[in-house]
């Protein structure tokens, strides 16, 4: 697969499940409306709609000040708060890969800067066909790494600062590395205003040993975006 030449832009990804990828992704839309530059956001499925409260896809287009539709911004949604994969499966179909990059693109294609945001973590699949529990051989599973690497996009990694997060962080990073996808920076949320030692030793430790720039990023009231604190990439 030959990546896309998209180099302004961001992948959003994570260490797992709610971590805050949509909240540090909301962040960075928002910064890069704020400098006055054209913000566009995409993430590839969201599921839990049957969750009451906004949506991520509501979250982002209102971040980045963003006019995108629905379709625009998830190209897949859908109720269960279930694995893309399994979520497409319980609605009877399957994720396109091609459709994912296809929308993306658009996306790219109208702004200044793109902000993707995935889906749990990087080996989380997207496109994958379980039969009795085992994949089945004619199909290739088509992971959220996938995706980042298909368009070319430089890696926001998002963590929690609490205990056990520099494994999973460090795991995250070598996920990433090995596949050749360049990471931009880590983000640890919700950073305390009073963080502790523990908390402290984690966001040192992550960059001594990640090889990453460590950010952080304060509890935001979602509600009010122009009060939250910029986040821009290194550089």
């Amino acid at each position: 697969m030959t990546r896309d030449p998209c180099p302004r832009g961001v992948f959003v990804t994570g260490t797992g499940t709610e971590v805050g990828k949509t909240v540090v992704a909301a962040a960075i839309a928002r910064t890069v409306a704020a400098e006055g530059r054209r913000a566009a956001v995409f993430k590839p499925a969201v599921t839990g709609l049957d969750d009451p409260g906004e949506t991520d896809h509501a979250l982002l287009r209102r971040a980045a000040c963003s006019s995108q539709s629905d379709e625009q911004i998830a190209p897949y949604r859908y109720g269960p708060a279930a694995s893309p994969h399994l979520a497409a499966a319980l609605a009877g179909e399957q994720i396109d890969p091609q459709r994912l990059r296809t929308t993306a693109r658009r996306a790219a294609a109208s702004a200044d800067f793109l902000v993707c945001e995935g889906v749990g973590g990087l080996l989380v699949p997207l496109a994958c066909r379980l039969s009795h529990g085992m994949r089945e051989k004619s199909d290739t599973p088509y992971l959220v790494r996938d995706l980042a690497i298909d368009l070319g996009y430089p890696l926001v990694v998002v963590a929690t600062p609490e205990l056990g997060t520099i494994n999973q962080t460090l795991l995250t990073l070598e996920a990433a590395r090995s596949a050749g996808l360049k990471v931009a920076m880590v983000v640890l949320t919700p950073w305390a205003a009073e963080p502790s030692e523990i908390e402290r030793s984690n966001r040192e430790t992550i960059e001594a040993l990640g090889g990453a720039p460590v950010e952080t990023l304060p509890p935001l009231d979602l509600a009010d975006p122009a009060g939250w604190p910029p986040l821009r990439l290194p550089g």
